[in-house]
């Protein structure tokens, strides 16, 4: 009998703890924006909020959610086609969801103790994942 695979083998190098953690982190994403975004709601009403300062942060905060579709896409992607290409491009915007989420951190208005563990879990989930990426795409290239 003909059978195309006879004599091939063929390794699976895609990652399941970076697959997993990138599901993970979508979902922490939508509790992070609902948080964050009734924090901001909140403060808002219970602080002097200066008016010209509360469109930044909301904007911050829906720029990262914006950025983090195609983040996630391209982590997704990538990982499960064995792709270099589409994991680095989610890498490079995990680089720009840091820098947001560092301003979310340190630079925003008011910031609570809760947004500190909100955005100290994100940078580390962040942290990981891209060590994790970086793990992945040395895998596909060798």
């Amino acid at each position: 009998l003909f059978s195309p695979w006879k004599g091939r083998t063929s390794e699976i190098l895609s990652s399941l703890p970076l697959h997993i953690l990138l599901y993970v982190n979508g979902i922490y994403y939508i509790f992070y924006f609902l948080a964050t975004l009734a924090m901001i709601i909140y403060k808002s009403q219970v602080f002097s909020y200066p008016d010209d300062l509360l469109a930044p942060d909301l904007a911050v905060l829906f720029l990262m959610a914006i950025l983090e579709v195609p983040r996630l896409y391209l982590g997704f992607k990538g990982n499960l086609t064995e792709a270099e290409a589409p994991l680095g491009l989610s890498l490079g915007l995990t680089v720009g969801s840091v820098v947001l989420c560092v301003y979310q951190l340190l630079w925003q208005t008011y910031v609570l103790q809760a947004d500190v563990l909100l955005n100290a879990v994100l940078l580390s989930a962040y942290g990981l994942e891209s060590g994790l990426k970086v793990t992945a795409i040395a895998a596909f290239v060798s």
